[in-house]
């Protein structure tokens, strides 16, 4: 049984996920503080147009109605400054190398389980809390703390929390990772939670027009220099709008004539060349990951077999992975998949368990 007088900081995004997170642990007993991290510019700025309802001000005004309806104190941190360090340059910087990033997780590992993680020690709290669908659960032989997929498969978000530490893992509280979003919302219209049917959001936050393109081209148009789109052989056979505008395995938006379709197959950022090939040529049976953070084990010297994730929504395919020693880790699929994208994650699982995981390189 947890202690009655146990703090735990959960962070609210003004969806009913979070707000859930908030009343379970009110509901188990433990001392709730409600925060939400403002990302977005203060007063003067144009925070709706720039950052959207789903971290705005409309996000705060209902994570604040929640944490009344909980009877909880909540509050608003100013976190603009590092989350524009932390996520939005990296996104940037990522496309000026022709990758394509994963900013969640950069928000979750620096920010949600990083500077609020520090805050909320700060506040004697034991923890963070977030509305993620993952579990977290320590075993009790080894001490590791281990990482799960949420026991919803349709809204898993373990993918996202890859990179967490075993002493961010110990401060990590996932309350609705055991429900289906059914019961979340279920659960959030018994309690008259403000919430409760409010709509998901699918966009990047600081990107609410889903133009990811016009975000970077206003940020920095050194990012869209024109340069030419190759063939396997080279022969140039038009010319791109500049590297951050495409991705591995696009197939509109080139502005190519040809006999079959073309996608995007590789990026170059540093000769600013795009190439094009056929679809069996996004077909790929391994890749090289760096930044791996392995959670369950140690990183294998040999091949581990796994089944593994290289994007959000791909379905996890039987693989081998092996660390090399120098941060990276090498993972051969069992089958070619395709579009193995560098910037995106590998995740690799046994089961529900998540292993680890790491940012595709090559």
């Amino acid at each position: 049984m947890e202690a009655m007088a146990s703090r735990i900081v959960v962070g609210m995004s003004g969806g009913v996920d979070s707000s859930v997170a908030a009343a379970l642990l009110v509901e188990r007993g433990f001392d709730v503080v409600g925060v939400t991290m403002r990302v977005w510019p203060g007063a003067g700025d144009d925070a709706t147009k720039r950052f959207g309802a789903c971290c705005g001000s409309e996000a705060v005004d209902d994570a604040r109605r929640v944490a009344r309806t909980l009877g909880i104190p909540y509050y608003v941190l100013n976190m603009e400054a590092e989350f524009e360090r932390a996520v939005v340059d990296r996104f940037a910087d990522e496309y000026r190398r022709g990758r394509t990033p994963v900013p969640c997780v950069a928000c979750n590992a620096d920010l949600k389980f990083g500077s609020l993680l520090a805050r909320a020690r700060a506040w004697d709290a034991r923890g963070v809390a977030t509305g993620h669908y993952a579990r977290v659960t320590r075993d009790e032989a080894t001490g590791r703390y281990l990482l799960w997929r949420g026991r919803d498969a349709r809204k898993d978000q373990s993918d996202f929390l890859w990179p967490l530490t075993q002493s961010q893992l110990a401060a990590a509280h996932f309350p609705v990772g055991d429900l289906d979003k059914t019961d979340v919302r279920a659960y959030a219209r018994r309690l008259g939670l403000a919430t409760a049917d409010k709509p998901e959001s699918q966009e990047i936050c600081f990107v609410p027009d889903d133009d990811y393109r016009g975000f970077l081209r206003r940020r920095d148009p050194s990012l869209f220099q024109p340069g030419p789109i190759v063939d396997a052989d080279g022969a140039v056979l038009g010319t791109h709008a500049g590297v951050a505008a495409y991705t591995i395995g696009q197939r509109k938006g080139l502005g190519l004539t040809a006999g079959a379709p073309l996608y995007v197959v590789d990026i170059d950022a540093e000769t600013n060349r795009v190439r094009v090939g056929a679809s069996a040529d996004l077909e790929r049976d391994r890749l090289t990951a760096t930044d791996v953070n392995f959670i369950a084990c140690e990183p294998p010297r040999e091949p581990l077999r796994v089944q593994a994730r290289i994007r959000h929504g791909h379905r996890p395919a039987p693989a081998a992975v092996r660390a090399r020693g120098d941060g990276a880790a090498e993972v051969v699929f069992d089958e070619p998949q395709r579009a193995i994208t560098p910037g995106q994650s590998v995740v690799w699982y046994r089961d529900d368990l998540v292993l680890g995981g790491g940012v595709i390189s090559r």
